[in-house]
């Protein structure tokens, strides 16, 4: 059973490859009827999705409690819009790292008890979905929506003064372990529509592509390299986003700084959103698209999600002529380290503690990822200025985003894209726009609904 869903999907896979391949592909005008609708979330999601309803002649309202759109989790984050590599955290080979890792203070991934249930639920679906069906069918899913999120961004770059640091620079995923190399090269062989953009490279291979990597020279068994990958920074998109939506015909409003103190439902339906200082936005619509705020504005709804915080960490370290930085993205697996260069900086993001909303910078976590780039790419780092960052991601078991309606209701969700709200943002936003008018997705979202959020519990 499962080897007939592994090639059922991988031939979908394929088609869809084909479809999202051309950067400037064009993707017909949206019509639907308007409607006054209310997001709560100024992040690169909600952004993205103001921006998809605002094509659709929605008058849109965004709302967020800070003062400055992109002021949470895509702040500072990895910077990789990494649309060929979208495989969830929850994957049997982290399964079997767990213990170990458990004993390590520099682990990639850390967990803390709580006394909250909502971890340890969160926790137990997690394990459950680390089996190779459950990531099958979440890289499944992802990597058609990751593709149409590349053509929407492709789309918006050509259309629009955007200045984001973006670039399309490629990537490459080294590797140290004989055997996770050995076991991506196999994948390639297996798969024609992912070797068609990715390419694997012995160490010497690596080094020449990407000289900044000399430091490492024996310890690299092997590289993947994706030439097509790309770069950007999430924050400055944010603000470009911003100035774009508030111009033009039909302006979106913004309410920034403003908390929302609860949602007035009537007759199953949300009427109204209400803000601090009692007051009362009245909308057809609402959506939610606020990170891991978003479970807690919908608890008096009756609608429970499943996110969790999953706290990563970044620094930016400011690059001069004589610093040895990449000029590729580079991701170190093993070490599940990300490099970017973005302007005039080299973004250095990883990390995955489960603890809890706490968005606390913890000194051994910062000093684990400048270790790591140290050794990456030479000691010039420890006279840089680095600007230290960590953020929430919202987080599914299973690594797939919500884009749903809440049951009958008038209320949708933009949640749970945990470390690849960059990456997804666009092609999500796209969804969510085409459901809210009832037309045909531009791919299958089913598991991308509310009902699909459980991991399988059976496996044939």
């Amino acid at each position: 059973m499962i080897r007939k869903a592994l090639a059922v999907r991988k031939g979908y896979i394929s088609a869809v490859s084909s479809s999202f391949t051309d950067a400037d592909h064009r993707l017909p005008e949206r019509k639907s009827r308007i409607m006054n609708i209310t997001l709560i979330g100024a992040g690169i999601v909600g952004l993205a999705s103001a921006w998809a309803l605002r094509r659709d002649g929605h008058a849109v309202t965004v709302i967020d409690a800070a003062q400055e759109v992109g002021a949470g989790t895509s702040h500072a984050n990895g910077g990789q819009l990494s649309y060929r590599y979208i495989a969830p955290l929850a994957d049997p080979d982290v399964l079997a790292k767990i213990p170990g890792w458990m004993l390590r203070r520099d682990a990639p991934v850390r967990f803390r008890p709580r006394f909250d249930p909502e971890q340890w639920r969160w926790l137990l679906d997690f394990l459950k979905a680390c089996n190779g069906h459950d990531k099958l069918r979440s890289v499944a899913s992802l990597l058609p929506l990751s593709l149409y999120s590349r053509a929407l961004v492709h789309q918006l770059v050509a259309e629009e003064e955007v200045e984001f640091d973006y670039q399309r620079n490629g990537k490459l995923v080294i590797y140290r372990d004989a055997k996770g190399f050995e076991s991506a090269r196999r994948l390639l062989e297996r798969t024609p529509e992912l070797a068609n953009e990715q390419h694997a490279l012995d160490e010497s291979a690596c080094l020449a592509l990407e000289p900044a990597l000399e430091r490492l020279r024996g310890a690299i068994r092997g590289g993947i390299h994706t030439p097509a990958e790309e770069a950007g920074d999430c924050h400055k998109l944010c603000l470009a986003l911003e100035r774009l939506l508030r111009k033009g015909a039909n302006p979106v409003r913004f309410e920034l700084g403003r908390q929302v103190r609860g949602l007035h439902w009537s007759e199953g339906r949300i009427r109204a959103v209400r803000l601090d200082g009692d007051e009362a936005l009245e909308t057809d619509l609402c959506v939610i698209a606020a990170g891991v705020g978003s479970v807690d504005l919908l608890r008096g709804s009756g609608h429970v999600v499943p996110i969790y915080p999953v706290k990563g960490y970044s620094l930016s370290i400011a690059l001069t002529p004589q610093s040895r930085a990449p000029a590729m993205s580079v991701t170190d697996f093993e070490r599940k380290v990300v490099y970017a260069r973005l302007g005039p900086s080299l973004r250095v993001a990883g990390m995955a503690d489960i603890v809890g909303a706490d968005e606390t910078i913890r000194a051994d976590r910062i000093a684990t990822l400048t270790a790591e780039a140290r050794a990456s790419f030479g000691d010039w780092i420890d006279g840089a200025a680095i600007t230290p960052w960590s953020g929430l991601r919202p987080a599914t078991p299973s690594g797939r985003p919500i884009i749903d309606r809440a049951g009958d209701s008038n209320l949708w969700l933009n949640v749970g894209h945990g470390a690849l709200g960059f990456t997804l943002a666009a092609g999500c936003a796209g969804l969510l726009a085409d459901r809210i008018a009832g037309r045909e997705p531009a791919i299958p979202d089913a598991d991308f609904r509310l009902s699909s959020t459980d991991p399988e519990r059976t496996h044939a």
